[in-house]
């Protein structure tokens, strides 16, 4: 067994692969050239985020059977060029978590009492009690915008300094928080309520910039940010402006919206503690995602054992070849109902009707990675989803039944959420995806590409309303399907959005009176 080794690992990780007989050769900054030299016998890569596995790097590895990326992101591996091969990429999720975590907590220390400053102070040979007054964190109120795998972590060390914890996230259970002894509220709660906020979000285009000049001045004065997630969270500008001009207390920051940072305006403010992105560079950390990873691939290489893959898991290829088009529904059918508006999702419902009579944990695995990526940044696959689930206290319930419904074969989905349940159904028709009820109502309508969701008042002149608002604006409607049930109607408009107009016209669109609800999913 050969492996190529490309970033540096720990020497614990190296011989734990050694110990098995393999020849492991690990040296890194090689050139893509000879990287590609280095791969032609290999049958596994083990890199962290310097080497890029490239289409390229992968074609010329003709006997690689798993890419291990030592880490949390993949964003410097080419997984549908992987995929495509048949190779398995796999990671090693959250063994940095209480690195992130103890930064996290470390700089709502460092901002409590000012260490940064009175430390700079010192160095300059001045000795300066008055200017350093600071504050205990004993009693003070802890926010966190997100309640995952590191905001669980921050939340139990912040408890044992005696700070309130209380925490926004839509899509955690109540039960989760209910354990954890913390209070789930609204964000605009958590930012009027908390002493300290500690961002934990993930980055998607529903998020990006949460925390901006109006988000800003709805928050507590004298709050202090950190924000150890996501730079791009934070509309830098709007930030360092609340901090000038004193409503906010200060922040410390570990995550920019430009790495390495270009504009220095933010980081230079007395009132901000700046660190280069190291929240997860711990030696204990390094060493943990090294063995991690190291372990990961082992099982895999020397028994066929899959963990913490990112692409997918190894099935029969008769089986993965028939459940294919409802997994590719599945997933868009999760899709369609994470982008139906915020919600606490406390039970997802898979139910197959017809020749998909059975249990099909890959299906089900498939509708958890299109709901969780509308909702999730981190990478969550069919072989991570159910994990995800836990982490996040959702109840996922699979059930079958032999009756026809119309269709050869029908998937129903069920999103149990604190604000109603979203129900979905979809049929797979010369292999492609159908959407063939929406909320209990029939309608049939194609899946794929960006799709406006109507439910409505059953009564005339809502499609030209509806249609007068997307032309006026310039959004070309591809198809527009109508459905009628007790109490209402649903529609289901495919559009044309390029430039990505749908969004902004949702407020428009909910303005026809007989619109009582409008979504822009993209499946």
């Amino acid at each position: 067994m050969h492996i190529v080794v490309a970033d540096d690992l720990p020497p614990s990780a190296l011989d734990l692969l050694r110990a098995e007989g393999w020849n492991v050769d690990a040296r890194s900054g090689r050139a893509p050239d000879q990287l590609k030299a280095d791969l032609a016998e290999a049958e596994a890569i083990v890199v962290r985020s310097a080497t890029k596995v490239t289409a390229d790097i992968i074609a010329a590895a003709p006997k690689l059977r798993a890419i291990a990326r030592a880490g949390t992101g993949v964003d410097n591996v080419d997984v549908e060029a992987a995929s495509a091969r048949g190779i398995v990429v796999m990671n090693a999720p959250g063994a940095n978590s209480v690195s992130v975590a103890e930064l996290a907590l470390a700089q709502i220390l460092a901002l409590a009492r000012k260490l940064p400053a009175a430390d700079a102070s010192m160095k300059q040979g001045v000795w300066d009690k008055k200017s350093f007054m600071g504050e205990e964190v004993r009693g003070k109120v802890l926010g966190l915008a997100g309640l995952g795998r590191i905001g669980q972590e921050v939340a139990r060390r912040a408890q044992a300094f005696e700070m309130s914890v209380i925490a926004h996230d839509p899509f955690i259970s109540a039960q989760v928080a209910a354990d954890l002894g913390i209070e789930l509220v609204s964000l605009d709660d958590l930012c009027a309520r908390a002493d300290y906020l500690s961002l934990h979000m993930p980055s998607t285009p529903q998020t990006r910039r949460t925390f901006n000049a109006d988000r800003f001045a709805r928050c507590k004065k004298g709050l202090r940010i950190i924000n150890t997630a996501r730079g791009d969270l934070i509309d830098e500008a709007a930030l360092a402006a609340a901090i000038e001009s004193g409503h906010l207390g200060g922040a410390a920051l570990d995550v920019f919206e430009q790495e390495p940072t270009k504009e220095h305006t933010l980081q230079k403010l007395a009132k901000v503690v700046a660190s280069p992105h190291i929240a997860a560079s711990t030696r204990e950390g390094q060493e943990l995602v090294g063995v991690e990873t190291a372990s990961a691939l082992r099982d895999f290489l020397k028994a066929g054992v899959i963990r913490n893959a990112v692409n997918f898991p190894t099935v029969p290829p008769d089986e993965f070849q028939r459940l294919q088009p409802y997994m590719a529904l599945g997933e868009q059918l999760g899709a369609l109902v994470g982008q139906m508006g915020e919600a606490r999702i406390e039970s997802l419902g898979v139910r197959y009707y017809g020749e998909l009579t059975g249990q099909h944990p890959l299906i089900v695995n498939s509708v958890l990675v299109g709901l969780f990526r509308a909702i999730l940044s981190d990478p969550v696959t069919a072989v991570n989803a159910r994990a995800t689930a836990a982490l996040r206290g959702i109840d996922i319930v699979e059930s079958s039944s032999s009756r026809t419904r119309n269709f050869r074969s029908l998937l129903s989905v069920k999103l149990v959420t604190d604000a109603g349940d979203r129900w979905v159904e979809g049929t797979v028709a010369d292999r492609a995806p159908r959407l063939v009820l929406l909320n209990g109502v029939p309608v049939e309508a194609p899946l794929g590409g960006t799709l406006l969701l109507l439910s409505n008042s059953d009564q005339p002149g809502v499609i030209g309303e509806v249609g007068t608002i997307l032309g006026r604006h310039g959004v070309n409607i591809a198809n527009f399907a109508l459905g009628r049930g007790e109490g209402g109607a649903v529609g289901v408009v495919n559009v044309d959005d390029p430039d990505g107009k749908l969004e902004g016209l949702l407020a428009e669109i909910r303005g026809v009176t007989a619109v009582r609800q409008a979504w822009a999913v993209r499946v």
